[in-house]
């Protein structure tokens, strides 16, 4: 698993501010062809790529709705597949459209056109690996994962297909998704999410004459460190 981590800050969700014990896993797909991570999550981190139509849901109420997940599971610019966690896992998330947002950390998998069996493979591997975690990080097993059709028809979300309009396209359902994940938890090692690394940067003096800066530059060398420069600034 690609699992990395652009908390949604400026969604009204997370400004709420509520948390949840989590007792299961709700499982999403976006119900629209883009399968690209960059149309939900921002800004861009150098990975994603740049929403020229910034409308990710990194703000108040993306699209006018009250919506915000946990986490995406999709493409980086590159093609390669990725997670994002977008709440703390123990966050109460607006993704059910009823009484699972008490009770379910839910995830959304960017769809694309439902057709091509490779990304299809990897977004479902993606998605198991990290039920896998998650059932790790909080006690749960394969038979707390339902996804939001399923939690439908058990009155604790809203009417919507996903994700059996999708995975029977490819001979999944989520039974076998469940039976991954139960077989994933046998084998499963720690995983943590990677976060944009901070950088802390050291100055040594401010000159007005480039000839005192280029001399301070050649003393600080010669003591070993080759990786000092100059950069001006006016």
């Amino acid at each position: 698993m690609n699992l990395r981590k652009l908390i949604f800050i400026n969604n009204a969700c997370y400004k709420a501010g509520k948390i949840i014990t989590p007792k299961g896993i709700m499982v999403h797909s976006t119900g629209a062809n883009n399968p690209n991570l960059k149309r939900y999550v921002g800004p861009d981190d150098g990975l994603l790529g740049k929403n020229q139509y910034n409308n990710h849901w990194n703000q108040d109420k993306p699209d006018g709705r009250q919506v915000c997940v946990h986490g995406f599971i999709g493409k980086l610019a590159d093609g390669s597949i990725a997670t994002y966690q977008t709440l703390p896992w123990n966050h109460r998330g607006w993704h059910a459209g009823g009484s699972a947002n008490d009770t379910h950390i839910g995830f959304e998998i960017c769809e694309d056109g439902l057709t091509d069996v490779s990304y299809f493979s990897a977004v479902y591997k993606e998605a198991v690996e990290l039920c896998v975690y998650l059932c790790k990080q909080y006690g749960l097993t394969e038979k707390d994962i339902i996804c939001h059709s399923e939690g439908c028809k058990m009155g604790i979300a809203s009417n919507h297909g996903d994700v059996m309009h999708w995975f029977p396209k490819h001979g999944k359902s989520m039974d076998t998704f469940r039976a991954d994940v139960k077989a994933g938890l046998a084998t499963a090692t720690t995983i943590e999410p990677t976060t944009p690394k901070k950088y802390y940067r050291v100055q040594v003096g401010a000159y007005s004459v480039k000839a005192n800066a280029d001399a301070m530059l050649a003393k600080i060398k010669a003591a070993g460190f080759t990786d000092a420069f100059i950069k001006y600034s006016e």
